[in-house]
């Protein structure tokens, strides 16, 4: 895993990533989808696939929010799991 913590994506990153012939990996690495729950991590790739194929930006704006959500929600859930567990122990 790299210590350092990816630079921050932009509309215009995604946009420039979509053109790659790999660039569904590519989004999805950099949008950090392994951080997500299994859910999370599908729909987001699913999303990351639709705008690979449009190259809207507005799709672009609204994947780089979800994605942001969803791997902050799956991090705070995951918290809050792990501290209820050492209480209880």
């Amino acid at each position: 895993m790299n210590p350092n913590p990816s630079p921050e994506v932009t509309v215009e990153t995604l946009l420039v990533l979509r053109k790659e012939n790999d660039a569904v990996q590519l989004i999805t690495e950099r949008l950090r989808v392994k951080e997500m729950g299994p859910a999370d991590h599908i729909r987001t790739k699913h999303e990351v696939k639709a705008f690979v194929e449009s190259g809207d930006a507005n799709l672009a704006e609204s994947l780089l929010k979800s994605a942001t959500e969803r791997r902050t929600v799956d991090q705070l859930v995951a918290k809050t799991v792990s501290q209820q567990q050492s209480q209880r122990m």
